[in-house]
C-alpha cells in the first residue's frame, strides 16, 4: 500500500495503520527488508476480520 496511490477498497484509516505498523517495524529492525510486505499483510487481515469484502 504505497502512500500516494489510490487503492480500491482501502481507506485513510487503513492506510494510516499501514504507515504505523511499516515505520515501527522499520525503525525497530524486527522485519529487515520485509517491513513493508508484513505492513500490508497486517492491514489486510484486519481489514478482512471486519467483515470488509476485497474491493469495497
Amino acid at each position: 500500500m504505497p502512500r500516494g496511490r489510490s487503492i480500491r477498497g482501502v481507506g485513510s484509516k487503513e492506510r494510516r495503520q499501514y504507515e504505523h505498523i511499516k515505520s515501527k517495524a522499520q525503525r525497530s529492525g524486527r522485519y529487515g527488508k520485509r517491513a513493508k510486505e508484513v505492513a500490508a499483510r497486517t492491514v489486510m487481515k484486519h481489514h478482512k476480520e471486519k467483515g470488509h469484502k476485497t474491493g469495497q
